[in-house]
């Protein structure tokens, strides 16, 4: 089945035709009975919806349809399928049939009077009804006229021709979905198996070096991680490469390795700010902490520590190298 939402028909003849027997039964109306003989004249493609038939001009309303179906379906002629393919993929689709089926009949009274029914397929491209305790039931479809049947004799093979061969089933394509996640286990298994064509003793290549400034990230990626905690950041690979780009312009400024992770783990949060690293790594060339009483900033002016032993009262005042008369008057000269 090409089409896995397709029309099914269960036919006896190879063209459209209405028995005679279905033209004639009075348990179906005249609006049931158009609607089976336009669904008997459409191509398997065609899906088969209440929507699709009440339109139009000359069309009787969605309600209309959809009793007329219904009254199909109780009587035999017609049904919904919930396909479920050997595949583990599902669809749905259409059932007809130019006569009235006995057990489309029962398994619409066993559904409690629902349209839709079903269905799972076999091996042999058929389909069986699944029940709701989980036994399969025949589906109700007669055998494809064109097999032969036990009085049709079989072909004289001669003995100088070759049997025929019976032809092979076409393989179905395998769903997009399940054809991604065998790839995928496909890559896990020849990740962890080594590879059959290496050469019995050949040596592995060595891990990619790290820089110098990805150790230290690395270092103190761990670090974070065992004494301060989950990080709790949106990305935890932005917080590593973050690490990386501090500690390698640290690096360029010509400090050490040692030094810049011990002003790392001085800030102490997972990923310092370029202010609070900064401070640190002052902090740390300086081998000697800022007082706390600061808050780890440089203390405020002071005289005495800016000028030395002159006192609080400012550098010293140099001396004047002219007398002054004391009695002087200071004023404005007029011009």
């Amino acid at each position: 089945m090409t089409n896995r939402n397709a029309l099914r028909r269960n036919r006896r003849h190879l063209f459209v035709q209405i028995e005679s027997s279905t033209a004639r039964d009075t348990r179906l109306s005249y609006r049931a009975l158009g609607v089976l003989t336009f669904c008997l004249d459409q191509s398997d493609s065609w899906n088969v919806r209440s929507e699709q038939l009440s339109r139009g001009e000359g069309r009787e309303g969605r309600d209309a349809v959809r009793k007329a179906l219904h009254e199909l379906a109780a009587n035999g002629y017609y049904r919904l399928e919930r396909r479920r393919f050997l595949d583990g993929t599902t669809g749905m689709g259409a059932a007809v049939s130019e006569y009235p089926v006995e057990q489309w009949a029962k398994d619409y009274v066993t559904f409690g009077n629902k349209l839709d029914i079903p269905v799972v397929e076999q091996k042999g491209g058929s389909f069986c009804v699944r029940y709701a305790d989980g036994t399969l039931g025949t589906d109700g479809f007669a055998p494809t006229p064109e097999a032969p049947g036990p009085d049709v004799p079989e072909p004289d093979v001669s003995a100088d021709e070759p049997a025929p061969q019976p032809q092979k089933k076409e393989r179905r394509a395998t769903p997009p979905a399940a054809a991604r996640s065998a790839a995928r286990k496909k890559a896990e298994h020849e990740a962890k198996t080594p590879a059959a064509d290496a050469t019995p003793g050949e040596e592995e290549q060595p891990p990619k070096e790290k820089s110098p400034a990805q150790e230290v990230a690395g270092w103190y990626y761990d670090h974070a991680k065992q004494h301060l905690g989950p990080y709790a950041g949106a990305k935890k690979s932005g917080w590593y490469f973050g690490l990386v780009k501090l500690s390698e312009q640290a690096l360029h400024a010509e400090y050490t390795q040692k030094q810049v992770a011990k002003a790392f783990q001085r800030t102490g949060v997972h990923f310092p700010t370029a202010h609070q690293f900064q401070r640190a790594l002052s902090d740390e060339r300086n081998n000697k902490p800022m007082p706390a009483q600061y808050g780890g900033r440089p203390a405020p002016y002071n005289d005495a520590a800016t000028w030395g032993v002159h006192g609080s009262e400012g550098p010293p005042t140099p001396p004047l190298t002219e007398d002054i008369d004391e009695e002087a008057e200071f004023g404005i000269v007029p011009a």
